[in-house]
Formats: structure tokens, sequence, C-alpha cells
């Protein structure tokens, strides 16, 4: 989203998407159509997919499939203001639909115009929350937004750029997790850990003095008290210290003991913990791979009966939207790293990152599953892209 050339690129790879069924499902009837034109784009030849688009809606001017194809002619020729045209007619006459939405959002931010872009992109989200390509292009247009804000504070303060500088930086950390942003906040925790490690030993050898040094002093005495025998009286006041001392003993054992309890406990709840998030991860993998595999059975037992669905959708129309999606594919590919388990009692949050490669597709996003323990399995009650 970076440049006009660098985003036209999503829109031929959305163009082979829809030539199978991504826009409404059209006719296989007219699948040639599609293939023929797809393939033109793919080949770089805008001008001739564009001549045989409007050839073939002559005959089929209502037929969405076409006039998106039509529109990303379009836009590879040149002409994004009648792209514009096409795509926005769309998402007026399809409002359910998202990818045009998408391509208005590519369009608008190839003009700079940044807010009619965002907007794009909250419209293409709305009608479906998991769009995970809307999602990116989001985080692009937000960055740009925020070169520009950050562009034109240099320019109305002109003098205090090196105030600045560190901003902007951070505005290129935000898009880098796991780099710098991460060494600061250990480097600030351990000193504040290593204080709090001193600042208890302090008062423990505060407190120690009025009773142990008088003992430990009394030894080195009563050690060298031999060659100074003529003085018993010395002697007496050392022994009650002695006796003193021992009695200090019976104060120290009970303090022990209450702290190794909460120790065992706390090991016992570490170990429910990792168990529950063994389960977890092995329901957010089982989820992938029914995915991958087309397993409608599995991937659909893997959401539970609260599960909350995207939009306004009912149960049984998601699921038949879903294994539209799913079955229609010839091969799909779900692949998880950087997976990460927060469970909370009978409540669990698995954050990863999802590539997710179907057919000529792909896409890579950041994806949330809230799971539940329901009936002794973990099962996802709600899930979400970019987060």
């Amino acid at each position: 989203m970076t440049s006009s050339r660098r985003t036209l690129t999503p829109l031929v790879r959305l163009a082979r998407l829809v030539a199978f069924s991504a826009l409404l499902g059209a006719a296989a009837v007219h699948a040639a159509d599609y293939s023929d034109i797809t393939v033109l784009l793919k080949s770089g030849k805008a001008a001739d997919a564009l001549a045989k688009a409007d050839q073939r809606l002559a005959s089929a001017p209502k037929d969405p499939q076409l006039r998106f194809l039509r529109g990303v002619a379009q836009a590879d020729s040149g002409k994004p203001n009648d792209a514009i045209a096409t795509f926005t007619q769309l998402t007026q006459e399809y409002p359910e639909l998202p990818e045009p939405y998408n391509n208005l959002a590519v369009l608008y931010a190839g003009q700079n115009q940044l807010d009619k872009a965002r907007t794009a992109l909250e419209m293409a989200i709305r009608t479906n929350p998991s769009y995970a390509t809307a999602h990116e292009n989001m985080g692009d247009i937000y960055a740009k937004l925020a070169a520009q804000a950050y562009n034109k504070a240099l320019q109305l303060d002109a003098t205090n750029s090196a105030a600045l500088n560190p901003k902007l930086a951070l505005i290129r950390e935000l898009f880098a997790p796991g780099r710098t942003p991460g060494v600061p906040t250990r480097t600030a925790t351990a000193p504040a850990a290593a204080a709090a490690t001193r600042a208890p030993a302090a008062p423990a050898v505060a407190s120690a003095p009025p009773a142990t040094p008088p003992a430990v002093a009394a030894a080195p005495v009563v050690a060298a008290a031999p060659a100074a025998a003529p003085k018993p009286p010395v002697a007496a006041p050392v022994t009650p210290v002695a006796e003193t001392a021992p009695a200090a003993a019976p104060v120290r054992t009970p303090a022990a003991e209450p702290v190794s309890a909460p120790a065992a406990r706390s090991d016992s709840a570490s170990g429910a913990d990792t168990a529950a998030q063994q389960d977890v991860e092995s329901a957010v993998k089982a989820w992938a791979a029914a995915w991958s595999a087309r397993d409608m059975k599995n991937y659909l037992s893997s959401y539970g009966k609260q599960f909350d669905p995207p939009g306004s959708q009912s149960r049984s129309a998601w699921e038949k939207e879903r294994e539209a999606r799913i079955v229609g594919k010839k091969q799909i590919k779900v692949t998880i790293t950087d997976l990460s388990v927060d469970v909370k009692g009978d409540k669990a949050t698995a954050r990863f990152h999802q590539a997710y490669s179907a057919d000529t597709l792909s896409v890579a996003s950041r994806k949330t599953l809230e799971l539940a323990r329901s009936q002794g399995r973990w099962v996802i009650v709600r899930e979400s892209t970019g987060s």
C-alpha cells in the first residue's frame, strides 16, 4: 500500500480468487469467460482483458464477477477513476461482498485519499470480520496516516525535528514486533527486580542485630574465656544470652512451615495450567489440520454451540458459507506459528500467526481464538483476525 504500483498487485491476486466463486458464486457456464480474463491479467495484458470483459458484459451486463474483473482490468490499465466507479457500483448492489470495498481502498490509497481508503476497509471488515486481506491493508493505511501526521508535524516545527525522530522510529518498530521494543522492557524490569530483592534483605539484616549479634559475639568470648579463668561471673551472663538464642530458634521454625506449604500448592496449580495449555494447543492444531484437510465434520466440531458467527449470521448460514468456501477449493494449507496460550479457568485465548494458502491465494495474518472448556474438550467460541 505504500505505492500505487505495489498496491495493484493484490488486485490481480484477488481477480484469480473470484474466478472460482469468491464473488457470489455465479453459474459454472461462465467459468471459461472468467479464466480467459484472469489469464490475460496474469500475463500483464490488461487492455486485452478489459476488451474481453466488455465483450462478455454485452451479453451478461449484471454478472458480478465479470464486472469485478472489469474493474481489475481498468485499474491495471491505468484507469483508476473508471475502476473506482465500477467497484463503487458493485458495493451498492452487493453490499455483503468485502472484495469490492477492499479494491476501492487500494485505489483510494493509490490516490493518497487515505480517509476514503480507511472507510472502505472498515466496510470490508464489517461485511466479513475474518477477511484477512482487509485487516492487513488497514494496517498499511494506518501506517501511512501516521506518517502523514508526523510529516505535517515536521513541517510545522522544523526546529524540533530532533525531538520527533524517536517517535518516527517507534512507528517503524510498531510494525516489526519482537525487536527493539522488547529490550527496554527487560532492561527496565531487571533493576526493579534487583531493587525489590535488595529491599527485603535490608530490613531483615536491620531486625536481626538485637537478638543474633549478641549470641554470635558470645561464642568467641566463651572460647577465649579459658585464658581469663578467674572471672566466673562473666561466664554467668553469657549463659543466659545463650539460653535466649535457642528461644529464637522456634520462632524461625514456624516461619519456615507456612512458606513451604503454599509452594507445594503453587506447583500443583502450575502443573494444572500447563496441562490445560497443552490441551488448548492441541485443540487449535486439530482445528487447523481439519481446515487443511477440508474435513468439514471435524472443522465445524471445533466450534462450540455458543460460537458467535461474524456479522449477523445465524450458525446454520455461517456453516453453509464455510463449507462452500472450503470444499470448493482444490487444496488448502493452514500453518500456525508463534502460538501463545493464556488459560483462565475454563476459558482460554490462543494467539498466533496464520499462513493460509488455497489454490492461487496466499495470505498471512495474526489471529486470535477464544476457547471454552465444554464437556471435557476445548472449543472455539469466538475468532478474530489481525489481533
